[in-house]
C-alpha cells in the first residue's frame, strides 16, 4: 500500500478556501442580506465607539452567518447524495433549516435592539 505525502500546513491556502465557501454562500439572498444589513450596522457601532453593541453585532451576524452556511452546505450535499425527494432528506433539510430560523430570530432581536440604541 503506497503512503500518501499530506502537503504542509499553508494558512493562505485555508483562508482562500474560506473565502472561496464564503463567495458560493454569497449567491444565496439570505446570507447577502444578512452581511449587508450587519455590516452598514457594524460601522454605526464602530463610528459611534460603542464597542459593546459592535461586540454583541459581531457575534450575533457570526452566529446567523455560520448557521447559514452550515445549511447551505448541508443542503448541497442532501442534494448530491439524493437527487430525488426522499422523506429523509426532507426531514434532514427541514431540521437544518429550524436551526437557522433560532439563530435568525436571534439575530433579528439584536439588530432590532441595537438599531434602537445606535440610531435613536
Amino acid at each position: 500500500m503506497p503512503v500518501t505525502q499530506t502537503a504542509p500546513y499553508n494558512l493562505l491556502r485555508k483562508y482562500r478556501v474560506a473565502f472561496n465557501g464564503l463567495r458560493l454562500a454569497m449567491r444565496d439572498k439570505a446570507v447577502a442580506y444578512k452581511l449587508v444589513l450587519s455590516v452598514a450596522l457594524l460601522a454605526v457601532a464602530f463610528a459611534q465607539r460603542a464597542w459593546v453593541d459592535f461586540g454583541l453585532l459581531l457575534v450575533a451576524t457570526a452566529l446567523v452567518l455560520a448557521a447559514e452556511l452550515i445549511n447551505t452546505a448541508i443542503e448541497e450535499l442532501c442534494d448530491y447524495v439524493q437527487p430525488e425527494r426522499a422523506p429523509q432528506i426532507g426531514a434532514t433539510k427541514d431540521i437544518a433549516a429550524a436551526g437557522v430560523s433560532l439563530c435568525i430570530l436571534a439575530w433579528v432581536g439584536v439588530m432590532l435592539l441595537e438599531t434602537w440604541r445606535l440610531l435613536f
